[in-house]
């Protein structure tokens, strides 16, 4: 979720309580910055511009082709974008509306890939897409050359609500928000992990092809994290946030070598949980304000924060969001988050025998008056494979969440491309 400081009380807290923590280094002191290669248009969250809003990226590489591989982003109210390498746009899809005028409008947060899913008896790759407003998930089969453009909507149209029992459990939109496929290799099943807005919980969805060329879903199981923590004092500790609000989750990835989950509770930190929803999961990093007391305050809706009692991480500045995984052939690679509270991305060891221990942090920084670097930093995607002559190295995408110049008061994001190589020499 972009954090705008006037929108959401939680975040108000969160960046008012640095200036009572112990104090942060300058912004981007002592770390290295990256340079962006390409950025998409603008993306304005108003009546003019189709209510977009940049949210999340996927990267699918073309295999037949790998320079006309696709970034497939999420733009909330505004839909779903196919963009190409060059950071063109390829394909807009609105987001599908309510069932009634009345009812909340589709809203598409996040996406990911399942690769080789078995759709009308042919491997195919699909685009798996949360939509908040309406409480599903979206499933997109993608064609590189169809006439129309790559995504084809292929979800089984008896899809049925992901967390609500009815119309009036959507409107309330506590709905699928967080999202992140995996399939089984012992199995071959695939699935996504989906988490729920203003709630704790990850639900487990199989994937269901049907011999129509379909895909519906059904529910596995679920697993709720915490949302109150016993610190070292001894005392109880519950991020705070507005009424009825618990500590939600947005950023995931699974680590498919060995079915891990990597799940950013956004004011708490980064948990590890097997993919499955079964064990115990473990929390490997936390966000400074980790332990800060918060009181809301209903008339100005704002969070008043207390003294840091000093049990926070000493890396991430809530919100922790866009999680992405760097996978190298020998089994290395990174756990890469976005540090949305310091505009820094911080990089983890992907391996779990190495206790994913911290491993560098950067940013990316504007590489010219019309070429922007990512602010408040939502989703993220990395792939490190050849993609073409742009991308030799791979790429990293990610949400800006503050795209300049700005269009006078409209608020603009988009997302920003990054050679991976780049990106991998500065965590090295």
């Amino acid at each position: 979720m972009t954090r705008r400081l006037s929108l959401r009380a939680s975040t108000l807290v969160l960046c008012t309580a640095l200036a009572t923590s112990p104090a942060l280094p300058a912004y981007g002191s002592g770390i290295d910055s990256v340079r962006p290669q390409a950025e998409t248009a603008s993306l304005f969250d108003d009546e003019a511009g189709g209510n977009a809003d940049a949210d999340d990226p996927a990267i699918w590489r073309n295999p037949a082709d790998p320079g006309r591989s696709l970034v497939i982003a999420t733009a909330k109210q505004g839909g779903l974008r196919a963009y190409d390498l060059d950071a063109r746009q390829v394909q807009s899809i609105p987001a599908p509306a309510g069932p009634s005028a009345d009812d909340k409008p589709g809203r598409f947060n996040n996406v990911d890939l399942v690769r080789g899913l078995r759709l009308g008896g042919v491997r195919t790759d699909v685009a798996v897409v949360s939509d908040r407003g309406n409480d599903r998930l979206r499933i997109y089969r993608i064609d590189r050359d169809k006439p129309g453009g790559p995504l084809t909507d292929v979800t089984d149209p008896g899809a049925r609500p992901v967390f609500s029992a009815d119309q009036a459990e959507i409107n309330e939109q506590a709905t699928a928000y967080g999202l992140a496929t995996w399939t089984d290799r012992a199995t071959g099943r695939s699935y996504a992990l989906v988490s729920q807005r203003n709630r704790t919980r990850i639900a487990l969805l199989e994937l269901l092809p049907a011999p129509t060329g379909t895909v519906g879903y059904r529910q596995v199981r679920t697993l709720d994290l915490p949302s109150s923590f016993r610190l070292p004092s001894g005392a109880a500790w519950t991020p705070c946030a507005e009424p009825d609000e618990l500590p939600q989750v947005e950023g995931m990835v699974v680590d498919p070598a060995d079915g891990t989950l990597y799940a950013g509770q956004e004011d708490v930190g980064i948990w590890r949980i097997d993919a499955g929803l079964s064990g115990t999961p473990t929390l490997i990093d936390k966000v400074r304000e980790y332990g800060v007391p918060g009181t809301y305050d209903e008339q100005t809706e704002e969070c008043a924060p207390g003294a840091d009692p000093g049990f926070g991480g000493t890396r991430l500045t809530a919100d922790v969001e866009g999680l992405t995984l760097v996978e190298e052939s020998d089994g290395d690679g990174y756990l890469l988050a976005s540090s949305q509270g310091d505009n820094t991305f911080v990089a983890y060891d992907r391996e779990r025998d190495e206790d994913n221990e911290y491993e560098n942090a950067f940013r990316i920084a504007a590489a010219s008056d019309t070429l922007d670097g990512a602010e408040v930093c939502d989703g993220a995607a990395a792939l490190n494979a050849p993609l073409g002559n742009r991308y030799p190295n791979g790429l990293l995408v990610v949400q800006d969440g503050q795209e300049t110049p700005a269009d006078g008061d409209r608020e603009a994001t988009g997302f920003t491309f990054v050679d991976l190589g780049e990106v991998l020499d500065v965590i090295d």
